[in-house]
Formats: C-alpha cells, structure tokens, sequence
C-alpha cells in the first residue's frame, strides 16, 4: 500500500465544518457524506443547544466525537465524552446530545444502512 501525503485532498473535516458556527442553544448541521447506504452528518452544538433524542429503526448510529465535551443520551443513560470519543447506538435504541459546557463541540453521526 502506498502512503497518502497529508496534503489535505482528501480529507473533506474542515470544509464540511467551516460555516457551521451555531450561537448559544443552537445546533448546526452539514452533511458530509451522503451516498445510496451510509449518510455522515456532522453537528455543532452550541453552549447550552440540544439534539432531542430520537432513534432509527432500521438503522446503527455511531457518534466521533470530535471536538469539546458532549453529553450523549442513549435510552436511560447519558454521559460525558470527551473528544476523541465514539459512542454505538444499536438501532431502534433512542439517542441524544446536549452541550453542557461553554464552548462549541462537534461531532459526526454515521447512519448504515439508510432507512428504506
């Protein structure tokens, strides 16, 4: 296998992310990737801004956590992740975020497959 350079090309993070800057309780979203059975969706999460719990029947959810601190709700049970981070949601499980920090946090939510 041949090294990729980092130079960038590839890598589509910064782009997706550059004009998603939401104010305080606010979410932000931009989709990075979209293709017939996997969707990438990245969220910024302003101070105090929540992503309501909800849940995908036929499909798995896995949150990175790149950025910040987010607090992830999965049925019952929340907690803090830190980035770097992942968190699994088995489909049909209901699932969440909320920033309780004072800063901005990003993350990506990878849905496979997408719902028919």
């Amino acid at each position: 296998m041949v090294p990729v350079e980092s130079n960038d090309m590839l890598d589509e993070y910064a782009d997706s992310i550059a004009d998603l800057e939401p104010g305080d309780g606010e979410v932000a979203t931009g989709e990075l990737v979209v293709t017939d059975d996997v969707l990438v969706k990245a969220f910024a999460l302003g101070p105090g801004a929540e992503l309501e719990a909800h849940d995908h029947a036929e499909s798995t959810n896995v949150f990175h956590v790149l950025e910040g601190t987010v607090t992830v709700i999965q049925g019952e049970e929340s907690e803090r992740i830190d980035a770097p981070g992942v968190v699994h949601h088995e489909r049909g499980v209901g699932h969440g975020a909320k920033n309780e920090t004072d800063e901005t946090v990003v993350f990506t939510a990878s849905l496979c497959p997408l719902p028919s």
